[in-house]
């Protein structure tokens, strides 16, 4: 959150003292007022960068840009992308920082170091970049669904790449807390087994002359996920409950805290209705809430991982986290776990809490994580083992 995280962090260190910082976050009205102070450095939320540069008249003449989690331009189609290489030829300097620069395989490079150098090192066009690295891999007919990179291409784009990147692990530069990743298994009874598979029958029917495309790969993957959890989203968007097996082991895994504070991470919005509804939790999203989870004042905190797995300093609040669904995103993954596992968490130890749902796609996902394999492959094999 760029409204709370640079902030805090300047102040935390004394050579910084005489900097002057401005925050432009807010309305337009207060983001331009911001913008128009004078200060050292300026801070913006990735959101605005394109309001930023195209619509708010304010020049951009910013000798040096950092951007903060570079990996979410990793995009090159999206606006904020497009945008910021339109202002990039006034930049004199360019940083990226981020832990996951590439969470979805090798082709996330392109966008980001494109940023940095202007395409000198991989290329100005993706196109190029393909041709020169990788070939087709899923493909139905025409239409290719994933690449893969050629042999030797790795470590040619690592060499190209080496002059203007530095790697450095936390764990080598950094006390950092013992992490210690576990597993809770649920089983289904027979009627939740049986009302599961049902559902997941109906759902292969729909299947088009049962053809796995990327498309629907995703959509049953993520109705599979959602029964994992113990309830779908009907044709009308009601909620049909399923089972209440994860809702159980999060109950024991609070009880077994013994008041300390737990964090929650969820995936759907009924994931989140039904933990309300058995539990006292707030949902973490303002300063306030991040304020009042560091002060130790939230027993039990949900989180959304694509709303909050960026930025946030949550180390200072607790050392649990439960994650009540599992996503199939790396970065979003790593990211939400390093909310807590990274430096200033003063317990010994962090403790990450995969709840899963035996029988069920909970299991491919877990699998998908545990070994880097995230891509669109391995969502759509996942999908063929179901079947």
């Amino acid at each position: 959150m760029a409204s709370v995280t640079w902030s805090t962090e300047i102040e935390k260190w004394e050579h910084l003292h005489l900097l002057q910082y401005s925050v432009a976050v807010g309305s337009e009205s207060e983001r331009l007022s911001a913008l128009k102070a004078q200060a050292d450095i300026y801070v913006i939320n990735r959101e605005n960068v394109q309001w930023l540069i195209e619509k708010s008249g304010i020049p951009f003449d910013f000798d040096m840009v950092v951007v903060d989690e570079l990996s979410s331009f990793k995009n090159y189609q999206s606006k904020r992308f497009k945008a910021l290489m339109k202002a990039r030829p006034k930049v004199k300097r360019m940083v990226g920082l981020t832990g996951t620069p590439s969470s979805n395989g090798l082709m996330d490079l392109f966008a980001e170091f494109k940023l940095l150098d202007m395409g000198a090192r991989l290329g100005r066009f993706i196109g190029q970049y393909r041709t020169a690295y990788f070939s087709p891999d899923k493909r139905n007919g025409q239409i290719i669904y994933s690449y893969k990179p050629l042999q030797g291409a790795e470590q040619q784009i690592y060499d190209k790449i080496s002059d203007i990147t530095i790697s450095m692990k936390s764990t080598d530069h950094l006390k950092m807390p013992e992490l210690i990743s576990t597993q809770l298994e649920v089983a289904l009874s027979e009627s939740e087994k049986k009302k599961y598979e049902e559902l997941k029958k109906d759902l292969i029917l729909q299947l088009p002359d049962g053809e796995i495309t990327a498309a629907n790969a995703a959509s049953l993957t993520g109705k599979l996920s959602q029964m994992a959890n113990g309830a779908v989203y009907s044709d009308d968007e009601s909620v049909l409950e399923i089972h209440q097996r994860k809702l159980d082991a999060l109950e024991d895994i609070i009880e077994s805290a013994n008041g300390k504070p737990v964090l929650v991470a969820y995936w759907y919005k009924h994931d989140v209705e039904r933990i309300r509804k058995r539990f006292d939790v707030r949902e973490i999203k303002t300063t306030k809430d991040i304020a009042d989870w560091n002060h130790g004042s939230i027993p039990v905190a949900v989180i959304h991982p694509a709303s909050a797995g960026h930025g946030l300093n949550l180390q200072q609040g607790g050392s649990a986290l439960v994650w009540f669904g599992i996503t199939w995103s790396l970065e979003l993954y790593q990211q939400t776990n390093a909310r807590l596992w990274r430096q200033g968490q003063s317990a010994e130890t962090v403790v990450i809490t995969h709840i899963i749902t035996k029988g069920t796609i909970d299991e491919r996902i877990i699998k998908a994580l545990k070994t880097k394999d995230t891509s669109q492959s391995a969502l759509i094999d996942a999908v063929k083992a179901n079947l």
